[in-house]
C-alpha cells in the first residue's frame, strides 16, 4: 500500500509517498481503506518540528489525523462495524498516518458516516469539526444572545465554529481576509470584518467571547475587546502558554482557554447528526496522492480557503 512518511523534521519537501505493507489488525481492531484523508494546519506544524516537544522526534512519521473510508476487515472482537461499511474517524492526533492506503483502528475512533454526505465531506469533519465543537460548547461555553467575535473565521474550524455559536443562539461577528468575507457570511456570521480594510483593535463592540483561530491575537490584544468576564480562546498549546493561562483565570474575570483537542467517538456521532440535518460542509480542493507535497505547500500558504482533501481511492 501506499503511505506518506517522512524522515526529519522540514518543508514540505521531507514528505515522500512510499509503499508499505498493508497493515494487519488485532482483535479489537478495524482495517480501514482509506478513500480520503484531511489537511490540517496541525499537520505542517508538526512535520515542520514546530510541536516536536508533543509529537516526539522518532522517525518514520505519518502524516494526516483523519479520513473518510470503507470497512475492509474486522477483527473477531468488534461488534458495531462490519466489512463495506462506510466510516470517518481519526488517529492518535500527534502519530498521524491517515495519508495512507489503509489504517487501522479501534471502534472508539468512529463513526458511520452519514450517507447524505461525500467521503471528501466526512474526511475533513473529525479534527476541524470536533475543535469547533470544543471550543464553542466547552472552551467559550457560548450561549444564547452573546456576542461571539472569530478571528481566523473563512479556514475550516472558523467555518464551522461560525455555524455552530449560531446554532446555540450567539450573535457573531466574523475576521476574515478579502477572499473570506464571502464564505463567512455563507456561514452564518451576523457581521463580517474585513480585516485588510479594518483593524480589529479598532472595534467599538465588547464581546462575551473572542474566538481566535489564526494564531495571531494575543490575549493581551483581545482582553481590550472582551466584556469584564468574557473569554479568549485560543489554538495550539504550548508548555509556556498554558502555564501562563492557568495563572491569569485564578485572578481575573476575563478567561484565557486553549484547545487542547480531545476527539471523541461521541463527538463523531454529534457531528454526523449535524452533518444529516443541518451543517454545511465545503471542500474547496481535492488533491492526488502523488501532489501531497503541492497540497500541503498551497494550504500552508493560504492558497486555499476553508478545507481540503487529499483523495486515495
Amino acid at each position: 500500500m501506499r503511505k506518506v512518511l517522512y524522515d526529519r523534521f522540514g518543508n514540505e519537501q521531507v514528505l515522500m509517498v512510499r509503499e508499505q505493507p498493508t497493515p494487519t489488525i488485532a482483535q479489537n481492531q478495524l482495517l480501514i481503506q482509506v478513500k480520503a484523508a484531511s489537511i490540517n494546519p496541525l499537520d505542517w506544524k508538526i512535520y515542520r518540528g514546530e510541536m516536536k516537544l508533543l509529537s516526539g522526534s522518532t522517525f518514520p512519521k505519518g502524516v494526516g489525523i483523519d479520513f473518510a473510508g470503507i470497512v475492509a476487515q474486522v477483527g473477531a472482537g468488534v461488534t458495531d462495524y462490519r466489512a463495506g461499511d462506510a466510516v470517518f474517524g481519526f488517529l492518535e492526533v500527534f502519530k498521524g498516518g491517515a495519508l495512507a492506503d489503509y489504517v487501522v483502528v479501534t471502534e472508539t475512533a468512529i463513526a458511520p458516516k452519514p450517507a447524505s454526505i461525500s467521503f471528501d465531506q466526512a474526511a475533513v469533519l473529525p479534527v476541524t469539526g470536533l475543535a469547533a465543537l470544543q471550543i464553542v460548547d466547552e472552551l467559550a461555553a457560548v450561549g444564547p444572545g452573546q456576542e461571539v467575535l472569530i478571528n481566523g473565521a473563512s479556514g475550516g474550524v472558523g467555518l464551522f465554529a461560525i455555524q455552530r455559536a449560531k446554532q446555540r443562539g450567539a450573535r457573531v461577528t466574523a475576521v476574515a481576509g478579502p477572499a473570506g468575507v464571502e464564505r463567512a457570511t455563507q456561514m452564518g456570521a451576523d457581521a463580517v470584518v474585513d480585516y485588510t480594510k479594518q483593524a480589529i483593535s479598532q472595534l467599538a463592540q465588547r464581546f462575551d467571547a473572542i474566538i481566535d483561530l489564526s494564531d495571531k491575537l494575543t490575549f493581551a490584544e483581545a482582553r481590550q475587546l472582551l466584556k469584564s468576564r468574557g473569554t479568549f480562546v485560543s489554538m495550539l498549546p504550548s508548555p509556556l502558554g498554558l502555564v501562563q493561562a492557568f495563572l491569569h483565570n485564578l485572578f481575573s474575570g476575563q478567561k484565557h482557554r486553549i484547545l487542547i483537542l480531545k476527539p471523541t467517538a461521541a463527538g463523531l456521532r454529534t457531528l454526523a447528526d449535524l452533518a444529516e440535518h443541518q451543517l454545511q460542509i465545503p471542500v474547496e480542493k481535492a488533491y492526488e496522492l502523488a501532489n501531497v507535497r503541492q497540497a500541503y505547500q498551497e494550504t500552508s500558504q493560504g492558497k486555499v480557503k476553508g478545507k481540503a482533501v487529499v483523495v486515495l481511492a
